[in-house]
């Protein structure tokens, strides 16, 4: 490893994420959009890697990361990645598991008025040609209770 550890971002995401490496002293390139056959070259001359879910590192990948130390996946799983590999190789792993929690929170709460009002089927109605005004009514949500199975890091923002 050089005195400067050097991080490829191979998936688009927030350029906030470059700038904030740089900015810690990092040496950073971007290079989205690489095949499997590219990403194996490429790898070899980086200590970190960071991706989205669509990159996928598995066995292969990290053995021509012969200097790789760390991935980072933004995001909250880390299912495209061998972890038990990449544990094995010494190579750490980890994601960001609250970067887009209040993002999905806002989304199950949209969807779920989307459903209670029938937004989706009069969308689809109205594409259709239809003007079906009494067939969704829908219902209303005040004086509803609202069950939540689970509240981990989401469940917990939908609950607040």
């Amino acid at each position: 490893m050089t005195d400067q550890p050097k991080v490829l971002i191979a998936a688009k995401m927030s350029p906030d994420a470059e700038t904030i490496l740089r900015d810690r002293g990092v040496a950073v390139d971007v290079i989205t959009g690489l095949d499997p056959a590219d990403m194996f070259e490429t790898l070899g001359a980086y200590d970190g890697l960071l991706i989205r879910s669509s990159t996928m590192v598995d066995a292969a990948a990290l053995d021509a990361a012969n200097g790789l130390q760390l991935i980072g996946r933004a995001g909250i799983g880390v299912d495209n990645v061998d972890v038990g590999v990449a544990t094995a190789r010494g190579v750490v792993v980890m994601n960001t598991s609250f970067g887009n929690v209040v993002t999905a929170a806002e989304h199950a709460i949209a969807m779920m008025m989307a459903l209670a009002r029938q937004i989706p089927s009069a969308d689809r109605s109205m594409r259709d040609g239809k003007w079906e005004k009494s067939r969704f009514v829908g219902m209303e949500l005040a004086g509803k209770t609202l069950g939540l199975v689970g509240c981990g890091n989401i469940g917990s923002i939908v609950a607040t």
